[in-house]
């Protein structure tokens, strides 16, 4: 059982905190912190730049510096350099794009209340932002983002060891499959994910300068075979979007594409066995009630008995750290 104490205030500031994040999603959404971030300009300009009504912007703009994102002086607004250095679009660092996806997550979760009443289902919405390019674009930004700072870790808790070819299920843009490739100079890798996020991931690779290395695979898990000849496979924050019967499938493909000898390795929230811990784990199921058919997060009996269900042998936690928990099994 949770041990947080909630009082009459603690409640109300719980219900009042949407408030100051409304406004943060909607300064992104404008791309206010891009456009503040050089030269101060008025309300004036600001409303005629985005096409917006003045009123409102400068009520958005006033509260943005009340709460210290921008600077007001003689009337003229701008974003201070250390903020704009990662809440701009252009900032090699932003995390813009995981604003963005918050700000999708926002429309997911106002029918919160109607799911649970049985009135509503979230497959329309998770379809749409699963294909929709914007979102698309933004949720694979915001993961890259993300992946980009803890990759190196993870990839270090892994220790790919001998293995020298690795399979990345669902890789986004290529920050896993970057992170393992620089631990493992012997290593290449195939990239395997939806073709409008192949393309993401060529260009970011590119970049990295290991396209020698990487081998980028189009499909769709749901419905394609995964390309066979590897000796290790990465699912990484795949499980939660699938239901349990789903990611006994997904298992079975990957048994399939490894060798014999082959190691799966799952990245994922892990539960508590009574599913109340710990409490990120149990706020992103909720997360994955509002915006998948039937995602959630799994305890690590669940996960072992769909991996054992596949195939998979000597199946055991490497880490337990929120998101980043980790499971391994092999292919006998």
């Amino acid at each position: 059982m949770s041990e947080r104490k909630h009082t009459p205030e603690s409640v109300l500031g719980l219900a009042r905190s949407f408030m100051e994040a409304r406004v943060v999603l909607s300064a992104a959404e404008l791309n206010l912190f891009t456009l503040l971030a050089g030269e101060a300009r008025s309300a004036e300009d600001v409303a005629g730049e985005i096409e917006g009504d003045l009123r409102a912007a400068t009520v958005l703009l006033d509260v943005l510096a009340a709460l210290g994102f921008l600077e007001k002086t003689d009337g003229r607004y701008r974003c201070p350099e250390d903020l704009a250095r990662f809440l701009s679009a252009g900032a090699p660092n932003s995390v813009r794009p995981m604003v963005m996806h918050a700000a999708t997550l926002w429309r997911t979760w106002s029918n919160l209340t109607a799911i649970v009443r049985g009135q509503h289902t979230p497959e329309a919405a998770g379809e749409r932002r699963r294909f929709d390019p914007e979102d698309q674009k933004a949720f694979i930004g915001a993961m890259h983002v993300a992946a980009a700072r803890t990759a190196p870790s993870v990839v270090q808790a892994i220790d790919p060891g001998p293995a020298k070819a690795l399979l990345d299920v669902g890789g986004g843009s290529g920050s896993y499959t970057l992170a393992f490739l620089k631990a493992s100079p012997d290593l290449k890798a195939t990239l395997f994910d939806l073709p409008p996020v192949i393309e993401m991931a060529r260009q970011r690779i590119t970049e990295a300068g290991e396209m020698d290395r990487v081998r980028l695979a189009p499909g769709n898990f749901y419905k394609d075979e995964l390309p066979g000849g590897h000796d290790l496979a990465l699912l990484s924050a795949i499980i939660h979007q699938n239901s349990y019967e789903q990611n006994v499938a997904l298992y079975e493909k990957v048994y399939r594409a490894l060798n014999p000898g082959g190691r799966i390795i799952v990245r994922d929230h892990v539960m508590s066995a009574d599913r109340t811990e710990p409490l990120e784990g149990a706020m992103f199921a909720v997360n994955m009630l509002v915006g998948t058919p039937g995602g959630g997060t799994y305890t690590f009996g669940e996960i072992e008995e769909g991996l054992t269900r596949a195939g998979f042998t000597r199946i055991r936690q490497l880490q337990s750290r929120g998101m980043f928990s980790l499971v391994e099994g092999f292919k006998p």
